[in-house]
Protein backbone atom coordinates (compact mmCIF):
# COMPACT_ATOMS: atom_id res chain seq x y z
CA UNK A 1 0.00 0.00 0.00
CA UNK A 2 1.19 3.48 -0.78
CA UNK A 3 1.30 5.67 1.98
CA UNK A 4 -1.80 8.76 0.92
CA UNK A 5 -2.93 6.54 -1.80
CA UNK A 6 -7.12 7.14 -2.12
CA UNK A 7 -7.18 3.93 -3.67
CA UNK A 8 -4.73 2.04 -1.67
CA UNK A 9 -6.91 3.21 1.44
CA UNK A 10 -10.37 2.10 -0.19
CA UNK A 11 -8.53 -1.61 -1.29
CA UNK A 12 -7.58 -1.58 2.31
CA UNK A 13 -11.05 -0.90 3.65
CA UNK A 14 -10.02 2.17 5.12
CA UNK A 15 -12.38 4.45 2.96
CA UNK A 16 -16.11 2.69 1.88
CA UNK A 17 -16.78 2.21 -1.33
CA UNK A 18 -19.97 0.46 -3.42
CA UNK A 19 -17.83 -2.66 -4.24
CA UNK A 20 -19.31 -4.02 -7.26
CA UNK A 21 -16.45 -6.95 -7.80
CA UNK A 22 -13.41 -7.85 -5.47
CA UNK A 23 -11.38 -10.90 -5.61
CA UNK A 24 -7.58 -11.27 -4.22
CA UNK A 25 -5.78 -8.80 -6.61
CA UNK A 26 -8.40 -6.42 -7.88
CA UNK A 27 -11.24 -4.24 -6.44
CA UNK A 28 -13.94 -2.84 -8.77
CA UNK A 29 -16.47 -0.19 -7.56
CA UNK A 30 -18.89 2.43 -8.05
CA UNK A 31 -17.44 5.78 -9.08
CA UNK A 32 -18.68 8.70 -7.04
CA UNK A 33 -19.02 11.17 -9.69
CA UNK A 34 -20.53 8.76 -12.31
CA UNK A 35 -19.97 10.23 -15.59
CA UNK A 36 -22.47 7.40 -17.27
CA UNK A 37 -25.60 5.54 -16.12
CA UNK A 38 -22.76 2.42 -14.96
CA UNK A 39 -19.79 4.02 -13.86
CA UNK A 40 -17.03 1.66 -12.07
CA UNK A 41 -13.70 1.85 -10.86
CA UNK A 42 -11.53 -1.23 -11.44
CA UNK A 43 -8.04 -1.18 -9.38
CA UNK A 44 -5.26 -3.47 -8.52
CA UNK A 45 -4.92 -4.08 -4.91
CA UNK A 46 -1.47 -3.70 -5.42
CA UNK A 47 -0.08 0.14 -6.03
CA UNK A 48 1.26 0.75 -9.27
CA UNK A 49 1.08 4.31 -10.18
CA UNK A 50 0.19 4.10 -13.26
CA UNK A 51 -0.21 1.64 -16.26
CA UNK A 52 3.74 2.05 -17.19
CA UNK A 53 4.58 1.12 -13.50
CA UNK A 54 3.44 -2.39 -14.30
CA UNK A 55 7.03 -4.61 -14.81
CA UNK A 56 7.07 -6.73 -18.12
CA UNK A 57 5.62 -10.33 -17.44
CA UNK A 58 2.93 -9.27 -14.93
CA UNK A 59 -0.72 -10.28 -15.74
CA UNK A 60 -2.34 -7.51 -13.87
CA UNK A 61 -3.84 -5.70 -17.07
CA UNK A 62 -5.02 -8.90 -18.57
CA UNK A 63 -6.56 -9.50 -15.32
CA UNK A 64 -8.35 -6.56 -14.98
CA UNK A 65 -9.82 -6.97 -18.39
CA UNK A 66 -11.17 -10.11 -17.67
CA UNK A 67 -13.07 -8.63 -14.55
CA UNK A 68 -14.10 -6.16 -17.33
CA UNK A 69 -15.82 -8.95 -19.14
CA UNK A 70 -17.09 -10.65 -15.73
CA UNK A 71 -18.77 -6.93 -14.56
CA UNK A 72 -20.35 -5.96 -17.62
CA UNK A 73 -21.72 -9.43 -17.84
CA UNK A 74 -23.21 -8.78 -14.64
CA UNK A 75 -24.68 -5.10 -14.94
CA UNK A 76 -25.87 -6.23 -18.14
CA UNK A 77 -24.22 -3.50 -20.92
CA UNK A 78 -22.72 -6.25 -22.39
CA UNK A 79 -24.66 -6.49 -25.39
CA UNK A 80 -25.54 -2.51 -25.68
CA UNK A 81 -22.08 -1.35 -25.53
CA UNK A 82 -19.36 0.29 -23.10
CA UNK A 83 -16.46 1.83 -23.13
CA UNK A 84 -13.14 0.76 -20.80
CA UNK A 85 -10.97 3.52 -20.26
CA UNK A 86 -7.23 3.90 -18.53
CA UNK A 87 -5.93 7.72 -17.93
CA UNK A 88 -2.28 7.97 -17.75
CA UNK A 89 -0.48 11.03 -16.68
CA UNK A 90 -1.52 14.47 -15.96
CA UNK A 91 -1.80 15.62 -19.47
CA UNK A 92 -3.77 12.09 -20.23
CA UNK A 93 -6.53 13.09 -17.51
CA UNK A 94 -5.26 10.54 -14.38
CA UNK A 95 -6.43 12.23 -11.39
CA UNK A 96 -5.37 9.39 -8.88
CA UNK A 97 -1.81 7.97 -8.96
CA UNK A 98 -2.74 4.32 -8.99
CA UNK A 99 -3.61 2.34 -12.02
CA UNK A 100 -7.39 2.29 -12.76
CA UNK A 101 -9.68 1.90 -15.44
CA UNK A 102 -13.24 3.66 -15.46
CA UNK A 103 -15.78 1.11 -16.85
CA UNK A 104 -18.90 3.08 -18.42
CA UNK A 105 -22.11 1.99 -20.29
CA UNK A 106 -26.10 2.35 -19.64
CA UNK A 107 -25.74 5.79 -22.43
CA UNK A 108 -23.97 5.94 -26.14
CA UNK A 109 -20.30 7.12 -25.81
CA UNK A 110 -19.29 10.34 -27.86
CA UNK A 111 -16.84 10.50 -29.63
CA UNK A 112 -13.97 11.93 -29.44
CA UNK A 113 -14.17 11.71 -25.66
CA UNK A 114 -12.42 14.89 -24.61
Amino acid sequence: MAEDCLFCKIAAGEIPATVVYEDDAVLAFKDIAPQAPVHVVIIPKEHYDSILSVPAGDDIISHIHTVANRIVLKLGIADDGFRLVNNCGEAGGQTVPHLHYHLLGGRNMEWPPG
